[in-house]
């Protein structure tokens, strides 16, 4: 996954943290244009052309201004900027997963944004959104894109088998069984990953951590349940196994898309995707729903999604062009020109056009961001599931019981909050 989990440790490139910095580039000069440099984490085939033919947008109308563009792998780039931050050579411009936002905040290397250029048009961003941004009563983030994650299935397999899009687990596993007997295809195919777990906690009214409470939950009795459902949808009729192999995520993808596996789990910045795989060439086959619910009745995934944020470190005519740039690639139109190309949910009301509502994936995918959780006000929180993405993988495969999993979790997370009880 590329968007939804915070990066696992990974060498910092150096080389590249040098190369960023908009304080050291000759732009600096008072009489010449200011050129600042912006990492952008969005997929390099998919996504990146479209930001750059905003970037060209932008300085057309900017003649002072000049954008140099990075695009760093998503898995790289926290550590990276992280590296870079510290060492006072971090780009002008990030964009910030949203679990990022607030923990580079309390490190001090965002900017504030209240009151600046970047955030003028405060009120037309959707308020859960803004509030995620949010670190101690302060703006580290201006939304660019939002997501969560969906059940996305083949309507047609679907029909086949004369199943529908099933509302909990227990109908999902039926459901499965279902298509395998009247299709031959295998009915769904779960991950491993902590995130794409996640929904599983909140079926059951729990989460990673109790963070009001300042208590660790993962080994919770609630949990246990949740992640227990999660442990039982890797075997079964109809049920794919798990794949703890390093190209887990392409496997899954491609099966998908080429219709040899009925439903998963995904987020919208696969819709590209979808769209170009054999089972999906009409569009329309593409089924969106809300991810089943747990024992308690309650579904949904986390909120994920990224912000643009400013480098605090960054000289005062760099901080000022950033802001600028970032007002323009957050605004209506940018972000309904962004939607259309990339198949992306806006983050304000006034991007979602008739024109981006028309793409059924997009449509889709706003029908389910109800259901979603926002993630708690922790600058940790994301980190928190680096040792589940440890941990889940040997649990599926086998390799330990769901009690060892959980508890060696559970450790390795008090290290990170270590002012948390368990």
């Amino acid at each position: 996954m590329r968007r939804g989990i915070a990066a696992t440790a990974l060498v910092a490139s150096f080389a590249l943290a040098a190369t960023a910095c908009g304080g050291s580039d000759s732009g600096d000069k008072a009489d010449g244009p200011v050129t600042i440099t912006w990492w952008d984490t969005s997929n390099a085939t998919n996504e990146a052309p479209t930001y750059k033919a905003l970037i060209k947008d932008f300085e057309a109308a900017n003649k002072n201004i000049k954008v140099k563009y990075v695009n760093v792998q998503f898995d790289q780039a926290q550590n990276k900027f992280d590296t870079a931050a510290g060492a006072s050579g971090a780009p002008d411009v990030l964009r910030s997963e949203v679990g990022w936002t607030p923990a580079f905040a309390k490190k001090g290397y965002f900017l504030p944004l209240d009151g600046t250029e970047a955030l003028a048009d405060q009120a037309k961003f959707k308020s859960n959104l803004i509030e995620q941004a949010k670190y101690d009563g302060k703006t580290y983030g201006v939304p660019l894109v939002t997501d969560t994650l969906a059940l996305v299935y083949n309507k047609q397999l679907f029909a086949k088998a004369g199943v529908e899009a099933p509302k909990t687990w227990d109908d999902l596993k039926t459901a499965a069984a279902t298509i395998k007997a009247k299709t031959g295809v295998d009915g769904y195919w779960g991950s491993t990953q902590a995130y794409y777990a996640q929904s599983f906690l909140y079926g059951e009214g729990t989460d990673t951590v109790d963070a009001s409470a300042k208590k660790i939950t993962v080994n919770s009795a609630a949990a246990k349940k949740g992640y227990g459902t999660w442990l039982s949808l890797f075997s079964g009729k109809g049920l794919h196994k798990a794949d703890t192999t390093a190209d887990a995520y392409a496997h899954i993808q491609d099966a998908f898309v080429n219709g040899k596996v009925a439903a998963i789990v995904q987020g919208p910045w696969e819709i590209t995707n979808f769209y170009k795989g054999s089972a999906f060439t009409d569009k329309s086959n593409l089924g969106i729903a809300t991810v089943p619910a747990g024992s308690t009745g309650k579904a949904g995934a986390p909120t994920g999604g990224h912000n643009l944020s400013v480098y605090a470190g960054s000289d005062s005519a760099h901080q000022k062009a950033a802001l600028k740039f970032v007002n323009f690639m957050t605004s209506a139109k940018s972000q309904s020109t962004i939607a259309l190309k990339n198949s992306t949910l806006p983050t304000r009301d006034d991007a979602y056009t008739a024109e981006v509502k028309a793409d059924p994936g997009i449509a889709g995918y706003q029908t389910v961001l109800a259901a979603a959780q926002p993630r708690p006000a922790l600058p940790e929180y994301s980190s928190l599931w680096g040792p589940l993405d440890i941990e889940l993988p040997k649990v599926a495969g086998g390799k330990e019981s769901l009690d060892k999993g959980l508890s060696n979790a559970e450790t390795a997370i008090a290290k990170l909050v270590p002012d948390f009880s368990k």
